[in-house]
């Protein structure tokens, strides 16, 4: 087992460091790689990710991280690993309509988990823009990341959901999410576009993510909800590895590759809890 990383920059080139198999991948890209919604939490590593793989390969593709970066200073960090920026609100026609050429897509933008009183803004970030998008896109591969919450609730004992199972969606939020898998597959069919959906269940990392808010907890000597008593999650480096892979798969509706991406373990929140 490696050893902890001892610095932010050490944990951010732990998080996107490429293997063969994703240099492979990426080596296939004809033309830029756009990823939109690159602002959120897995977006610089899997800018980076991308970055040094085609360095690697000695490909002199772009790579462009989109995102609102309302505060210019969010740029820099893209900017200095030689990833280019582009500001631009992408649930507006004019935001989508400025969006480059592409040779690949990832799509990471929407709204997340926690939001569902809000109806009007879910189906805005997670249905409405993710159609413009595909429009946009037509012909092109993308990769979209989706959630595991599509599924229904299944115990424990089940093992969980498997990308064969059918999809029964939970409240506003994971209706939502599935609104937004169908815009994606809906101009795939048209268009021929290839389209891989990634189901994502809790991609962790050391400063953020699941395990990081019951240790905090526990830290602060504050209750931990059991409630939701089991959860996944994974390595956000792995979770952004497995991503990149999916453009290998990409395959236009009605056969689109789906991808459930988590770790294999069940693990139940009390037990974390104490073992923390």
């Amino acid at each position: 087992m490696s050893p902890a990383p001892k610095s932010l920059s050490e944990l951010d080139d732990r998080a996107s460091e490429p293997d063969e198999l994703v240099c492979n991948a990426v080596a296939k890209v004809n033309g830029p790689v756009v990823v939109a919604g690159a602002g959120g939490k897995m977006g610089f590593h899997l800018c980076r990710m991308l970055r040094r793989a085609l360095d690697q390969n000695g490909q002199n593709t772009e790579v462009i991280a989109v995102s609102r970066f309302g505060n210019p200073s969010t740029r820099e960090p893209f900017e200095e690993h030689g990833i280019q920026t582009l500001s631009a609100d992408l649930t507006g026609q004019e935001g989508v309509d400025a969006l480059p050429e592409a040779g690949a897509v990832f799509f990471l933008a929407g709204q997340k988990f926690g939001t569902g009183d809000s109806p009007e803004i879910l189906r805005l970030f997670n249905e409405e823009m993710p159609a413009k998008v595909a429009e946009r896109y037509a012909g092109t591969p993308i990769v979209a990341l989706s959630t595991g919450c599509v599924y229904p609730f299944v115990s424990p004992e089940s093992g969980g959901s498997r990308e064969a199972d059918r999809i029964g969606p939970n409240g506003d939020y994971a209706l939502s999410c599935v609104g937004r898998e169908n815009a994606f597959l809906a101009f795939s069919k048209v268009h021929q576009s290839p389209i891989a959906l990634i189901r994502l269940n809790y991609s962790v990392d050391l400063r953020y993510g699941v395990l990081v808010d019951i240790a905090s907890r526990v830290y602060r000597a504050e209750p931990v909800d059991v409630t939701m008593g089991y959860l996944n999650c994974l390595w956000q480096g792995d979770a952004i590895r497995y991503t990149i892979l999916a453009l290998d798969h990409a395959f236009p509706a009605p056969q689109p590759f789906v991808l459930n991406v988590t770790g294999a373990e069940i693990l139940a929140v009390r037990d974390l809890a104490h073992r923390f």
